[in-house]
């Protein structure tokens, strides 16, 4: 996986924006789980909040199914916002080392607005980073309701490309009886593979068959931050972009008001 070039992340967003109607996102971004066996005197350190063994495996990916970015080899009790700010991906974004492209606006002589990518309510809110209103937010609020509707429209990519590599590489779907060091190489390599067999074969998933069993790539626990203000500032322009004229989508509101992917 070549580190992303700024040309190479506006490749990355114009997909996204073409493909699920979300613009300047430049990732989906989500971790999971890797259940192993319990590695030798090993004691707690890969134990998770499920009760089994694990590593985090720490995923961006694009609006293709494809891995932009990975992260694999956390200890499986780093359940908390460790896993995201030590891991490379988290650093990069965080003193803005990856490449990304300078804010550009997302409407008409609009207000240039950062790129961003996007994760579910475990993550933390950040200028780069967005995430769900929570559901104290959500009552009676329409407008928050279709923003998380649309953000979980472009989420659900990451959830999808984590279906397709169970669903091609079998030894997810139970613990890999092999050492951590081991489970390194094989996940890297599986990834490296699946973005190969994704060049190759354009599809459209059945995101029914892409559920995952129980044991196969547990979710991480919450990874939340404080917030800074700027970053509320962030997602209330786009809740406002995808609720204007401009940027609302015809059944929108429809599937809000069904209840559908609002967190």
């Amino acid at each position: 996986m070549p580190e992303p070039t700024e040309e190479m992340w506006k490749t990355i967003a114009s997909r996204y924006k073409e493909m699920w109607n979300f613009p300047n996102c430049i990732g989906a971004i989500d971790g999971k789980h890797i259940n192993i066996q319990c590695p030798i005197n090993a004691g707690s350190t890969y134990y998770n909040y499920k009760g089994s063994y694990s590593i985090v495996l720490l995923a961006l990916v694009d609006a293709d199914y494809k891995f932009i970015a990975i992260d694999v080899g956390a200890y499986g009790r780093n359940s908390d916002g460790g896993i995201l700010s030590k891991s490379i991906i988290g650093k990069k974004l965080q003193s803005k080392t990856f490449n990304i492209p300078e804010p550009a606006s997302i409407i008409q002589n609009g207000q240039p607005q950062p790129y961003v990518i996007v994760g579910d309510e475990a993550f933390p809110l950040k200028t780069y980073l967005l995430r769900p209103y929570s559901r104290s937010y959500l009552r009676e609020n329409e407008p928050n309701k279709v923003f998380n509707y649309r953000l979980s429209r472009a989420r659900r990519v990451v959830e999808n490309a984590f279906g397709i590599l169970a669903a091609r590489w079998r030894c997810f779907r139970g613990p890999l009886e092999i050492q951590p060091e081991l489970v390194d190489q094989v996940v890297l390599a599986s990834c490296c593979l699946h973005n190969m067999l994704c060049a190759d074969n354009a599809f459209e998933p059945d995101t029914e068959s892409l559920q995952l069993p129980e044991s196969a790539l547990l979710n991480v626990d919450s990874l939340r931050r404080n917030s800074t203000c700027e970053a509320f500032q962030v997602r209330d322009y786009f809740k406002e972009y995808f609720n204007s004229n401009v940027g609302s989508l015809v059944w929108q509101i429809e599937s809000v008001r069904k209840g559908k992917n609002q967190t």
